[in-house]
């Protein structure tokens, strides 16, 4: 039984409210969650909330899952996208209705939203500089949370292309970055 049909077996099983193979579940992809909430949210605190949100509607529509909506992987990605980016435009409606200390500036924070500032542009500007099929394959892997696998499914590109690619994109974004 390949990875997929197992994925789909403990979804079945969970739907029906077998707490065991949702265990097992959580612990199969858990991780994959985690890193696609936190590369969205950039905070450890809130990543943990929203993946525990996710899993809470996993648990609550894992009947709601068919084949037709893509692979068990890409369906709890987008539950977990979903639940971060609800999180996002809550905080966001909080920090709009927060008055603001006019005399503020970012120096009062030892300059820490400023240099996260410069890193992300200087991120953004490396990543804008590598080739598209490394770009791609780099946001499918890192920002998505998809396997090597996935991402041949995803591109139609062959496995060995796809590990190359990011090989390659990573380590050109590596020197970028240095740089």
């Amino acid at each position: 039984m390949g990875p997929q049909e197992q994925l789909i077996q403990w979804l079945q099983a969970t739907a029906q409210g077998d707490k065991n193979a949702f265990a097992q579940l959580y612990k199969a992809t858990s991780g994959k969650l985690f890193a696609v909430s936190l590369q969205l949210l950039r905070r450890r605190d809130w990543a943990e909330d929203v993946l525990q949100d996710a899993f809470v509607r996993i648990w609550h529509n894992a009947a709601d899952y068919h084949t037709d909506k893509g692979t068990v992987m890409t369906w709890m990605i987008s539950i977990t996208r979903y639940r971060a980016l609800d999180l996002i435009k809550t905080r966001q409606f909080k920090a709009e209705h927060i008055e603001l200390d006019p005399d503020w500036s970012p120096d009062d924070n030892e300059g820490e939203p400023v240099s996260l500032a410069r890193e992300k542009v200087k991120l953004d500007d490396c990543m804008s500089a590598l080739e598209a099929e490394h770009r791609q394959s780099i946001y499918l892997a890192f920002v998505n949370g998809l396997t090597h696998h996935e991402i041949t499914s995803h591109t139609g590109a062959p496995l060995g292309s796809v590990k190359s690619w990011i090989r390659r994109g990573l380590a050109r974004l590596k020197r970028c970055l240095e740089a």
